[in-house]
């Protein structure tokens, strides 16, 4: 761990007054200035403090700019990146999320650039990975902060053409086992639209400019010649899985329902795990502003936490933003599109990609009036693109909080929510004056003749009329029941008029939601404590529902011996997936690797379909263990259930030991934040990564702890955790996943990591008094 002074004094370019940042025992760093332009500039200096290879990273992949630091194995991604890049007017978009955007990136970025000149100055400031690379971090420009889109969560492109494929290999049932559709319509290809034409290499280009950046020894070493070969970073699955973990949970409990009488907000966003963490907690004081709480460190403010009025958390709302379309393409000028009864040119910019080793390299972006081209087939006369709110004004990932995080009440919070686009999200809030709210937010297209669940032709027939007022989006203020919440469920009012423009159709499982509702509803004194239970709750609805019917199949046939030992180690048990739970353990390895491809192979007996289902949506698949109905019957129904069984505790026995009362779930599931250098280390491979560590939950618990099906390996789950006590602030508590900075050598890169996976949280100090008594290190800021 390096050794850093407890306090120290740096003269600052661009400060105008002298500022701090203290940092607390958990490596919080708490920001003192004499004005908000002061403030930024410090936001910016510190975060590029405890993350700069981080933020520089995300800048250059964000940016197209990886292959000119790590060769031509990253040229492919670099050129998928720039096809996403926002390329209006900055005009509108500075004034989009607030009327200051442009003062506060500008001094945001100021200060990330002031830190590298000082790491110029003071080289042993670097995080070591640019020593690993021998590459150094760039300066940044206010515009990165809001041109760079890929980053954030959106849906639902891939979804289409998975869909696409899926109904042309089989039909539209069978694609409900890979994503149920809700409100329920029946999907149908458009006139003109031959679904067996839209192949699975149309999610190559976004698959790639949405990828993390990974190393290893050949990419690093690859040549011009194999930059195409860099295309297929990751498994379709693998992007689909994700897409469908990434969300959150979020409530706010009336003050008429908790014990203090004050109102309590719970904010858990869910994320793939990294290190360093995705979120970072920070407090940003000036006059006239006083927010703490957690946001990417690559952008101002702060998007989930609280300021000394309101508390404020989010989650992913199911809002569609994003649209396939299928163009006609002129016969003998492949260059050409169909669009009403024209021909129209598509746009091709050349750009240059700087190259490592190597000339600038110049390749082609290709679009469409719709948006980038993801494939093109001149045989066919066939080009597809796609069309995504990243696209508008306005649509840089939580930067809306810009606007809300000053609000003074729920009710003014809600009024902001106009500068939000993306990602799409349940909002929650309460204030000090006692009300709640749940504000949904995003930018969501108004589809006139159609449900945004396949492709569609680009002539024309199929255009958005603009977005939904924000103000029409679904919300509820101070609702009787006396709580908000949200969990990424379908959650559009019931009696939502049929008629009205399209909002979203996918979903995550309702699993998460049931449970946090069922809490909520029952606990009339809802305290701290109950929400920080609630945030780490392993309640598996699935156990509840799949041993419920085990035991009715058990009931009316004989079970033989393995199965009998299967179900007495399943009877009794709490359908909890505790770390040290036998049952979880025998549970998890049954259903997810056994009952659930059975279930699949059943209804999908093409492998290559099935392939395309996976993971599978939870919800249709426990419909139809719990009531065979018309497509099987209850004998095969039982059969598949116990044949599985055995196979599921053979499995747990040749992984954990002949003793099946030893087996703990831990064991298999376990978290580990992998650095993205130790693929490329082998003499400290470890050296870097913090773990692993054995985690309960699963992806269908309230504590959601999503895993690779190849070893059960956790890779998804909170990214950080809020809870708050709206009124008497200095009794919130927080925890980040692994540690609060991205510098290994630090002693904050990991020390959260086994208190995040006990369920164990940290205080998340406020007042002047609180924050100065925790304070292990003070940095002083003057002007230069």
């Amino acid at each position: 761990m390096t050794d850093t002074p407890a306090n120290e004094t740096i003269r600052l370019a661009g400060l105008e007054a002298e500022a701090e940042i203290r940092i607390d025992h958990w490596g919080i760093a708490h920001i003192r200035a004499a004005s908000e332009q002061d403030l930024f500039l410090v936001q910016g200096f510190n975060a590029a403090r405890d993350r700069l290879w981080q933020l520089d990273l995300w800048r250059k992949r964000g940016l197209g700019l990886l292959a000119g630091d790590f060769g031509p194995g990253y040229l492919a991604q670099d050129h998928a990146a720039r096809q996403f890049l926002y390329r209006g007017d900055l005009g509108p978009e500075w004034t989009a999320y607030a009327p200051d955007t442009e003062a506060i990136c500008t001094a945001f970025t100021a200060g990330i650039n002031a830190y590298v000149v000082l790491c110029e100055a003071e080289p042993g400031r670097l995080p070591p990975e640019f020593a690993v690379f021998g590459t150094r971090p760039a300066r940044w420009q206010p515009s990165d902060v809001v041109r760079i889109r890929t980053h954030a969560l959106i849906g639902n492109g891939l979804s289409e053409i998975l869909r696409a494929n899926i109904m042309a290999l089989a039909d539209a049932e069978t694609d409900l086992l890979r994503c149920e559709i809700n409100p329920p319509v029946q999907p149908k290809a458009a006139a003109g639209i031959s679904l067996a034409d839209i192949p699975l290499a149309a999610t190559r280009l976004y698959k790639l400019a949405t990828a993390p950046v990974t190393f290893d020894k050949a990419r690093l070493a690859a040549t011009l010649d194999d930059i195409w070969k860099w295309t297929e970073v990751t498994d379709l699955g693998d992007v689909v899985q994700a897409k469908m973990e990434e969300g959150s949970n979020n409530w706010a409990v009336h003050g008429s329902r908790t014990e203090s009488g004050r109102p309590i907000l719970a904010s858990d966003p869910h994320r793939r795990h990294a290190v360093p963490s995705l979120r970072y907690l920070v407090h940003l004081e000036a006059p006239g502003l006083n927010v703490i709480g957690a946001g990417e460190p690559t952008a101002p403010g702060v998007s989930l936490g609280h300021n000394e009025k309101i508390a404020f958390g989010l989650t992913i709302f199911g809002a569609d933003q994003e649209d396939i379309y299928v163009y006609e393409t002129k016969g003998g000028d492949p260059d050409s599109y169909r669009y009403g009864d024209l021909w129209e040119k598509i746009a091709r910019i050349e750009e240059a990609f700087p190259v490592k080793g190597f000339a600038d390299q110049t390749l082609t972006l290709s679009f469409t009036r719709h948006g980038p081209i993801l494939y093109e087939n001149s045989e066919k006369r066939l080009v597809i693109a796609i069309r995504s709110v990243w696209l508008s004004p306005g649509a840089a990932a939580y930067l809306g909080s810009l606007s809300y995080m000053r609000s003074n009440s729920v009710m003014g919070f809600s009024e902001t929510l106009s500068h939000w686009g993306t990602p799409p999200v349940n909002h929650v809030s309460a204030d000090l004056e006692g009300n709640i709210g749940w504000f949904t937010a995003g930018f969501t297209p108004v589809r006139r003749n159609w449900e945004g669940l396949l492709p569609v032709p680009g002539h024309g027939s199929h255009e958005w009329d603009g977005f939904l007022p924000a103000d029409q989006l679904p919300r509820k203020y101070n609702p009787a029941e006396g709580f908000v919440a949200s969990a990424n469920e379908m959650n559009l009012p019931a009696d939502s008029d049929p008629k009205a423009p399209s909002i979203g159709h996918e979903w995550t499982e309702g699993s998460r939601a049931r449970r946090i509702r069922s809490v909520l509803t029952s606990d009339p004194k809802h305290t701290l404590k109950t929400s920080m239970a609630l945030q780490t709750d392993v309640y598996s609805r699935p156990a509840v529902a799949i041993c419920g019917v085990l035991e009715k199949v058990a009931g009316r046939q004989p079970l033989d011996d393995v199965q009998q030992k299967a179900l007495d180690l399943l009877r009794n048990w709490h359908h909890r997936l505790d770390a040290t739970s036998a049952p979880a353990a025998l549970f998890e390895v049954w259903w997810m690797k056994h009952l659930r491809p059975a279930l699949l192979a059943r209804f999908a007996p093409n492998p290559t379909v099935r392939q395309l289902l996976l993971p599978g949506d939870v919800d249709r698949m426990l419909s139809l263990l719990a009531e065979p109905g018309l497509r099987w019957d209850e004998a095969e129904r039982d059969d598949m259930l116990l044949s599985t069984l055995s196979a599921g505790f053979a499995d747990c026995g040749a992984r954990l030991g002949a003793d099946p009362f030893a087996w703990q779930w831990g064991n298999l599931h376990r978290a580990l934040f992998e650095h993205a250098t130790s693929r490329i280390r082998p003499e400290n491979v470890t050296e870097w990564n913090v773990g692993p560590l054995p985690l309960g939950g699963s992806r269908s618990t309230p504590m959601l702890a999503g895993y690779r099906m190849s070893d059960f390996g956790v890779n998804v789950g909170a990214s950080v955790r809020l809870v708050m006590d709206v009124g008497d602030w200095d009794n919130s508590i927080c925890i980040n996943a692994p540690g609060q900075s991205g510098d290994p050598r630090s002693v904050h890169y990991g020390d959260l990591a086994e208190m995040w996976s006990k369920g164990e949280y940290v205080p998340l100090v406020y007042s002047k008094k609180r924050v100065e008594a925790e304070t292990v290190r003070r940095i002083a800021l003057l002007p230069d």
